[in-house]
C-alpha cells in the first residue's frame, strides 16, 4: 500500500533553475510525442450496444516503442545542462502525462487538444536520490547535490529507497512529495466484501454476512456547510483584499484539516469492514444540475475517502442504482425523494438507500437483477438482523444501531424486527 506524505523544504533558490529547465524540458518531449499521435476513426457501435449506427470517434495512439524512448534520450541529454538520469525521469513524466490524458480523452473529460504542464515539478529518479540519516541528498549534476532536511517529519522513514520501501520523491519550489509503501495485510476473517452506495449524508453498505452497513457522515457536511458560510462572511467584509485572501486562505486550511480526519476515519471503518470495498464510479461533473442540489454536492468528499480506502477499493457502474430494484430490475421513473423503494413488478419494498447498495454488491458479483439469487443470498440475511457489537436493541421497533457513538463519524447497523417488511410478495 502506498501513502504520500508531504514534508517542506527552504532549498527553493538551489531547484527553482533545475525545476525550470524540467517544465521546459518536459515540453518539448510532450510536443515530439505529440507530433507521433495518430487518430483512428472507430464506429462507436462496435463499442456500444446502445448508440447509433452512424455515431464514430476519433480515438489517438501514439508511439512508444523502445526505439522512440532511446531516439528521444539521445536528442536531449547532449544539451541537458544538469545529471543525465533527470532526462530519463522527464521522459517517463511525459509518457505518463500522454497516458493520463488519452485515458481522460476516451472517457469524454479532455479535448483533442496537446496537453500543457503549467506547474513546476520534478520526479526524482532513484538513482539521483540517497537517504542520509534524517536529510534527502539530491543529486544535480554529477558531484554537485541538495541536501533536504527531513528532521521535522511526522512520519517514519524507511530504511532504504526501492519500490519495496520510499518510492520516487516528487519536487517542488516548497515541497516535497515522498511515496512511502508499506504492506497492508487484509484480516482473513473479515467479510469478502461490501458494496457501498455514497448518499449526501450518509454511506450505506450491504453484505449477507453484515447485512445492512450506514456510516453517518453529517458531521463531516457540517464541517463543510460551517467553513463555507465563514468564508462567505469574509468575502462579503474583505472582498478579495490582502487582508481577505490572508483569512481565507486560513481558513481554507483549517476546513482542510477538520474535513480530512473524518475522511481517515471513514475510510478507516470501510477497511475493516470487508476484504473489498466496491463503490459507484461516481463523477461530479456528470452529476451537476443547478442551485441546492449543485452546492450539496460540491461539499461531498466521495473520491477523497475512495482514495483513502487503500487498493483494495473497486468500482462498477453507477447507472440506476438507486431507480431500479435490486431484485428483479425494474425501474422506477416516479421515485424522486421518496425514502422508500417499492417495486411494481416483483413486490419488493424496502430503504432506498439499502436498495442501492444490495444494487452495487449484486453488480459487483456479477449477478445483477437475478430473483433466484436475491432470495437465497439477500433475502435470509435482511430478515435476520445482525448485531456485531452483542448489544441488546433498545426499542421493539428500532431501525438502526450505533455501534460506536463515542467516535465520529459512527457506524450504524440496520435491524428490522418486521420481518414481512423485506419479503417480496407474488
Amino acid at each position: 500500500m502506498q501513502r504520500t506524505r508531504t514534508v517542506p523544504h527552504n532549498q527553493k533558490e538551489q531547484l527553482l533553475p533545475l525545476l525550470s529547465a524540467y517544465r521546459d524540458l518536459l515540453h518539448k518531449l510532450i510536443g515530439e510525442v505529440w507530433s507521433t499521435v495518430q487518430w483512428k476513426k472507430v464506429n462507436l457501435k462496435e463499442r456500444h450496444s446502445m448508440v447509433p449506427m452512424n455515431q464514430h470517434r476519433l480515438l489517438p495512439t501514439f508511439r512508444s516503442d523502445g526505439q522512440f524512448h532511446r531516439e528521444l534520450r539521445t536528442k536531449h541529454v547532449g544539451c541537458w545542462a544538469y545529471a543525465a538520469h533527470w532526462v530519463d525521469s522527464a521522459e517517463k513524466a511525459a509518457f505518463a502525462i500522454l497516458r493520463s490524458w488519452k485515458k481522460n480523452y476516451i472517457k469524454g473529460e479532455r479535448k483533442r487538444v496537446r496537453p500543457v504542464v503549467r506547474r513546476l515539478f520534478a520526479r526524482v529518479k532513484q538513482s539521483l536520490c540517497k537517504l542520509d540519516g534524517e536529510k534527502l541528498r539530491l543529486t544535480l549534476r554529477p558531484r554537485e547535490f541538495v541536501w533536504i532536511d527531513l528532521s521535522k517529519r511526522y512520519f517514519r522513514l524507511p530504511r532504504v529507497i526501492s519500490r519495496f520501501g520510499l518510492g520516487e520523491p516528487i519536487i517542488t519550489p516548497q515541497l516535497i512529495h515522498l511515496p512511502i509503501f508499506r504492506d497492508e495485510e487484509t484480516p482473513s476473517n473479515l467479510p469478502p466484501m461490501i458494496g457501498w452506495d455514497f448518499n449526501f449524508d450518509s454511506l450505506d453498505g450491504f453484505s449477507p454476512q453484515t447485512g445492512w452497513v450506514k456510516i453517518d457522515t453529517g458531521t463531516l457536511v457540517e464541517v463543510h456547510r460551517n467553513s463555507s458560510m465563514k468564508l462567505g462572511s469574509v468575502r462579503n467584509k474583505f472582498g478579495k483584499s490582502v487582508k481577505g485572501r490572508r483569512i481565507a486562505r486560513k481558513y481554507g486550511h483549517r476546513e482542510f484539516n477538520r474535513t480530512r480526519k473524518h475522511q481517515i476515519e471513514i475510510a478507516r471503518v470501510m477497511r475493516k469492514g470487508s476484504q473489498r470495498i466496491v463503490i459507484e464510479a461516481l463523477k461530479k461533473n456528470k452529476l451537476l444540475r443547478s442551485g441546492v442540489f449543485n452546492y450539496r454536492l460540491a461539499i461531498t468528499d466521495w473520491r477523497g475517502i475512495a482514495r483513502l480506502a487503500g487498493e483494495r477499493v473497486e468500482e462498477v457502474s453507477p447507472r440506476l442504482t438507486s431507480k431500479n430494484c435490486s431484485r428483479c430490475g425494474w425501474t422506477n421513473q416516479d421515485l424522486k425523494g421518496a425514502k422508500v423503494f417499492v417495486c411494481r413488478r416483483c413486490g419488493v419494498s424496502l430503504d432506498r438507500q439499502l436498495n442501492s447498495c444490495i444494487g452495487i454488491y449484486a453488480r459487483a458479483e456479477g449477478v445483477p437483477y437475478d430473483p433466484g439469487w436475491w432470495d437465497r443470498v439477500v433475502l435470509p440475511s435482511l430478515i435476520g438482523g445482525y448485531f456485531q457489537s452483542g448489544a441488546e436493541p433498545r426499542a421493539t421497533d428500532e431501525l438502526v444501531r450505533s455501534l460506536d457513538e463515542t467516535v465520529m463519524p459512527q457506524v450504524v447497523y440496520a435491524y428490522d424486527r418486521y420481518e414481512d417488511t423485506y419479503l417480496p410478495q407474488h
